[in-house]
């Protein structure tokens, strides 16, 4: 029996979204064609935007479709000076090119589930793959310029995402080609991916709001006191900050967070050493690092986090197999 506690990584494709996608497979027309086929397919291409732009507080005209957040931040190549939070993305931090022009930066931090505060200015970036359909966000209020997001977080398929241009913003394209996003994204939508994003999308506001998320919290605040009771030396990366409810970022400065995967994986429980991105290169994390945290602490954390699925009895059997290969690990460090 397995337990799967890395939902920062990706979240298990909800059933909305499969049936979705079952659905856009069987539309044959492509959305730029002229005939009754292809009106069809742009029909239900538009429906998914207005369905993406609700989700996210939105107009759906400010919608682009991309192949994920990734793509999606390369919307700041275009800009001559980008500032980048030190705790954001590597896709972020790829754009960087200096500071005083535009801001990027995580809305909810995947490593530790810290929230940033967003700043009153203009040009600012949101990354917000992990906070929606977590914690209440609006594209309309955040005085955001763009934001990025990515279905797989949310339980749609992976390798599709979207980019949000306030309305009046400018861009340069960012594959040029056929001109479809209105420009801003050319190639062939994937229609059956943003039929299951869409309705991922949809279901985790629905999630949201009718407060699943509070029950995820009590089961990570439960986990986080179980293992800070027991746990002599672990502290919780962000535990004095407001944090997305799922996420614990444990840290057991000297005990390898790659080994504590491993460890956990062979105990049948997956669980992470960060960023799914960055994860498997052997090197501190980052954003500890840029946290204050020193390089021997920064290389032992581990992130958990957590599902709207995921039961108590789960939360607590991690809690018992970790504790006891922490207490091995205090033991041979003695």
């Amino acid at each position: 029996m397995r337990t799967y506690l890395d939902w920062n990584a990706t979240a298990p494709l909800r059933a909305e979204a499969r049936a979705a996608m079952a659905e856009g497979f069987d539309l044959v027309g492509n959305p730029s064609s002229v005939h009754a086929e292809g009106r069809a397919a742009k029909m239900a291409l538009e429906r998914a935007r207005e369905a993406v732009a609700l989700a996210v507080g939105s107009r759906a005209a400010e919608v682009v479709f991309t192949s994920g957040a990734t793509e999606a931040a390369g919307v700041l190549a275009g800009f001559a000076d980008v500032e980048v939070d030190p705790t954001a993305h590597d896709c972020l931090l790829a754009h960087a090119k200096g500071k005083g022009g535009l801001l990027a930066l995580g809305l909810a931090n995947s490593e530790t589930g810290v929230l940033s505060d967003v700043p009153e200015r203009a040009g600012v970036l949101l990354d917000v793959v992990q906070a929606v359909g977590r914690v209440a966000f609006a594209f309309g209020w955040s005085g955001a310029d763009f934001a990025i997001l990515s279905a797989h977080k949310l339980g749609g398929p992976k390798g599709v995402g979207a980019l949000i241009v306030r309305d009046g913003v400018d861009i340069a394209s960012l594959r040029p080609g056929g001109g479809q996003e209105k420009g801003r994204r050319s190639g062939t939508e994937n229609l059956a991916g943003i039929l299951g994003f869409a309705a991922a999308v949809g279901a985790a506001q629905r999630d949201l709001e009718a407060g699943v998320w509070e029950r995820v919290r009590d089961l990570r605040d439960r986990l986080e006191a179980r293992i800070l009771d027991a746990a002599p030396g672990t502290v919780i990366a962000g535990g004095d900050r407001p944090r997305l409810p799922n996420t614990s970022c444990l840290v057991t400065p000297g005990w390898k967070g790659e080994t504590q995967v491993m460890q956990m994986d062979l105990a049948g429980f997956a669980v992470s050493a960060g960023s799914a991105c960055s994860s498997g290169k052997v090197r501190a994390s980052r954003v500890l690092s840029a946290m204050g945290f020193d390089d021997l602490a920064a290389g032992s954390a581990i992130r958990v986090s957590l599902g709207p699925t995921t039961t108590m009895d789960e939360v607590m059997c991690f809690a018992d197999q970790w504790l006891a290969q922490q207490a091995r690990f205090r033991a041979r460090a003695a």
